[in-house]
């Protein structure tokens, strides 16, 4: 089945050129212990991202040196049981969620060990090398930052890889995923603000075959390209129980896979950047720009709002030809601030990018004067393989079809169904998804996924039924001109989403935010500065884009002259 009546022109690995003027960037290990050698450090931290090998990393890079002395400062931390102990409460039993951590580097290691390697690197004749997560306690005249992107960790979690501070290479992904969500990402990051901007070099590490590095300098210009211009994210995509088609044919994937569910192609805190140097590519975490251009790119309002965290999310959701999502809510504000320690909620809402005509629909809502405590019953025992729960009996479906936008607050029970192209738009906290009912499916890993009916049960909010739903969430369209439309959302979601149609160039504004937005109908568009002060930038059908803050506004035109653009965009209202 063909989805499109153009070819698509989706690119899958976007990247900004960046003038090479002065520009110290280099491919491959020899380059980069040429180009540290050249630089006759006496002392170096080899800062490590967790995730990255260090044992390889060690012969690549650091032995190649010819350090006198290679110290590793991981032999100071504490033992594996004063860790877990420490970490036990907020790890849980739970398979998916467990409890933002407060920790800090220091926490993990064993003071009296670190100053007896501190003594040794002070008194310590010739050169020397220091690696590891936390080498930078260690105080070295000179720091290698090695960089590591979220989603390139999570594919290394599949191969086998532990999390850091436990030895569970044979645990499911899911938790391993847990412990870096909830804390060594926490522990890693706070790190990383304190000491990449000190940082000599940057290593690009996400390729562990072909390393690439960068100096301080250049990462500065990196930063300030990216939040000063339009630019997209590395995408990733990945199959799911309930997978389509549709990406396949749009996004231009391997047409050999059985499916694609979900792409991540707006999530700062897990997707890269991609950047050109003199013909090499590097990749970095997005959220570095984040962290260290929190104004330039989010804007004052929401940076003062939201500190370093990037606070809008866009992905795709394919089931077309697949099947419906897992029958979900997510947890009101105060609930995930008890229980999880976030500060704010996953409020969505869902964006209908493509629908199987007389087909599309989703689930939203309870219907009128349910039965809640049969409701709860009937939930139970399909959690426990006692029966089919009969999702229609109790939440209504509503048909939907391309360009409606249906706003989802935290507490409504929702799932998009068969047949439906969904980009979300929600809030960042993207992990907290109680499922209810997966329709009795097992994961692609053969595992029954996660139910959280006490999670779940403890969020719906009952009162909001058919006549709710209908007046409150779906399409609830303003008018802003001729081309603009307010398109929502809920008073309860801190998130402004407007449409904007167009057959030739419109200016558009940014309010002050950063914003995310996607093209949502025509084949190509052109981004233009209103004041010249970055090249033209294209984008092309389903690709999400960020516009940030520091652009104040844009002109936006399509490619090709009498043919209507359509995009969708967010910012913080």
């Amino acid at each position: 089945m063909s989805y499109l009546n153009f070819t698509s022109q989706y690119d899958n690995n976007p990247a900004l050129n960046l003038d090479a003027y002065n520009s110290v960037a280099v491919k491959g290990v020899k380059s980069i212990v040429d180009t540290l050698q050249s630089k006759n450090f006496s002392t170096i931290a080899f800062e490590l991202y967790p995730g990255v090998n260090k044992a390889r990393f060690i012969e690549q890079v650091v032995r190649p040196l010819n350090f006198d002395h290679i110290i590793d400062v991981e032999t100071a931390l504490k033992d594996e049981q004063t860790i877990a102990n420490m970490l036990n409460r907020f790890i849980t039993n739970d398979r998916v969620f467990g409890y933002m951590a407060p920790f800090t580097i220091d926490d993990f290691y064993d003071h009296q060990k670190l100053d007896e390697l501190s003594s040794i690197v002070k008194q310590a004749k010739g050169s020397i090398a220091v690696i590891g997560f936390g080498a930078t306690l260690l105080s070295c005249e000179n720091t290698v930052y090695v960089n590591l992107s979220r989603w390139e960790i999570h594919k290394r979690y599949r191969r086998g890889m532990p999390n850091f501070f436990d030895n569970n290479h044979g645990n499911d992904v899911l938790q391993k995923f847990k412990r870096g969500y909830f804390i060594e990402w926490r522990v890693a990051d706070k790190l990383k603000k304190r000491i990449m901007p000190q940082s000599d070099f940057i290593i690009d590490g996400n390729d562990e075959s072909s390393l690439k590095m960068v100096d301080q300098t250049t990462y500065n210009n990196i930063l300030d390209m990216f939040s000063s211009r339009p630019f997209r994210l590395v995408p990733y995509f990945d199959p799911g129980v309930w997978g389509g088609q549709w990406m396949k044919e749009v996004c231009r994937l391997d047409k050999s896979s059985d499916n694609y569910a979900w792409s991540f192609d707006g999530v700062p805190e897990e997707n890269s950047i991609g950047v050109l140097i003199n013909d090499i590519r590097f990749e970095f975490p997005a959220v570095d720009v984040v962290y260290f251009r929190p104004s330039q790119l989010l804007g004052e309002r929401v940076h003062g709002r939201f500190g370093t965290e990037f606070p809008i999310r866009f992905d795709l959701l394919d089931t077309m030809e697949g099947g419906n999502l897992s029958l979900q809510v997510h947890p009101l504000t105060e609930y995930i601030q008890e229980k999880f320690g976030m500060r704010y909620t996953q409020d969505e809402s869902y964006y209908i990018l493509d629908a199987k005509t007389d087909e599309g629909a989703i689930y939203l809502g309870v219907k009128e004067a349910i039965d809640e405590k049969a409701f709860i019953e009937d939930l139970k025992k399909a959690s426990n393989g006692k029966a089919l729960f009969p999702a229609e009996k109790y939440i209504n479906k509503f048909p939907v079809k391309k360009h409606d936008h249906i706003s989802i607050p935290a507490g409504t029970i929702h799932c998009s169904a068969v047949n439906t192209m969904v980009l979300e738009i929600s809030a960042t906290p993207y992990i907290f998804t109680f499922k209810l009912w997966d329709w009795g499916r097992l994961g692609l890993d053969g595992l029954p996924r996660p139910i959280h009916l006490e999670h779940g049960l403890a969020s719906i909010q009952f009162d909001r039924d058919t006549k709710w739903v209908k007046r409150e969430l779906i399409n609830p369209f303003k008018k802003v001109n001729d081309t603009e439309t307010i398109t929502g959302l809920h008073e309860r979601q801190f998130i402004e989403t407007r449409r904007v149609q167009f057959d030739e160039a419109v200016t558009i504004t940014t309010h002050g935010s950063v914003n995310m937005a996607n093209l949502v109908d025509g084949e190509a568009a052109v981004i233009e500065s209103v004041d010249g002060s970055f090249e033209p930038y294209e984008i092309h059908y389903a690709e999400t884009f960020i516009i940030p803050a520091h652009v104040s506004s844009v002109m936006i035109r399509p490619k090709h002259p009498k043919r209507s653009c359509t995009i969708i965009k967010a910012h913080v209202r």
